[in-house]
């Protein structure tokens, strides 16, 4: 008796897990009401988000734009008829409902079908891909128009060519910045500690806040240019919509033009090493007031004196 209570208390035990699992996974089959619970921000991510983080630039309102708007119908309607496919199939030619099987070995109109419509449906999600592909890697110059948040449109977002050019250096593992317009403006940026950040930056987030931010003018298009001075890194900062491979030897280009003041976390995401995780990025939006005393008072006194000058983060 103690044996059966026993086994019965297990199988309790293995159900329990089972439906905790299922229910776990809800929010990842529906992520439109994970949305509805955990709204994003800019700048960073916040526990249980599953969506992008807020759009601050033009880049990443095409991103989101595609994503929402193309990417995800198109799964949806093709998961949709997926679906009801293999239940009509499971209904109607299973061995009780057709006991003699069919010999048909093709059909004409059906191989056709399933050849031209995944077509199609490729040619419809590249048209607009290719558009954002081609905004991201194509520098302003204050002439030509970018997609912003109408993919299927032939550009009708402004941008001015850059005002700014920074030249980002992934090291392992921290980031140099070099103001290439600035002379003196460039300086190094690592990650604090936990204890460092409690001390310094209490109110910034854990793993991403570092000792000195890449200040930059809102408003403003800033080219960064990005190269690497021992492996491969790579400078993603979400908000923005911009990720590029940082390659020793090679000099890439980006670009961002951010709307909005406030501070924008990213971090590097080629594995670099074992302090890979450790390497964010920290970017801080000012008016161009702030940032015009921040890089003189960079030039004249050093990184930290700039840096004691900005307020700090709420």
């Amino acid at each position: 008796m103690q044996y059966i209570f026993s086994h019965l208390a297990n199988l309790s035990a293995k159900a329990k897990t089972v439906l905790a699992s299922t229910f776990a996974i809800i929010p990842a089959l529906f992520p439109f009401s994970a949305l509805a619970q955990t709204e994003p921000v800019a700048g960073q991510a916040v526990n249980g988000q599953t969506g992008f983080q807020l759009s601050v630039t033009p880049i990443m309102d095409s991103i989101i734009a595609f994503h929402d708007g193309v990417l995800m119908w198109t799964i949806t309607l093709i998961v949709i008829f997926v679906t009801i496919l293999l239940a009509y199939i499971i209904v109607r030619y299973n061995k009780r409902a057709n006991p003699i099987a069919s010999k048909t070995t093709h059909n004409v109109l059906v191989e056709i079908v399933w050849t031209v419509v995944p077509i199609v449906i490729l040619i419809v999600i590249a048209v607009p891909s290719f558009g954002v592909l081609a905004d991201q890697q194509t520098i302003p110059d204050g002439e030509r128009k970018y997609l912003g948040s109408n993919v299927f449109s032939f550009g009708e977002v402004e941008m001015p060519a850059p005002g700014l050019t920074i030249k980002a250096t992934g090291v392992q593992w921290s980031w140099d910045y070099d103001y290439v317009d600035y002379d003196g403006a460039d300086f190094s940026s690592f990650m604090l500690s936990n204890e460092e950040r409690l001390a310094q930056k209490p109110n910034e987030p854990r793993l991403l806040a570092v000792d000195f931010d890449l200040v930059v003018p809102v408003d403003t298009t800033v080219r960064v240019q990005v190269t690497a001075a021992d492996v491969i890194h790579s400078f993603a900062v979400p908000s923005f919509g911009i990720k590029i491979d940082a390659v020793p030897g090679r000099l890439n280009e980006t670009w961002f033009n951010a709307r909005k003041t406030g501070i924008y976390y990213g971090q590097c995401s080629e594995l670099c090493g074992k302090d890979h995780a450790f390497m964010p990025i920290a970017v801080r939006v000012v008016s161009k007031e702030v940032f015009a005393a921040w890089v003189a008072k960079v030039q004249s006194d050093g990184i930290e004196e700039a840096a004691a000058m900005l307020p700090p983060i709420s």
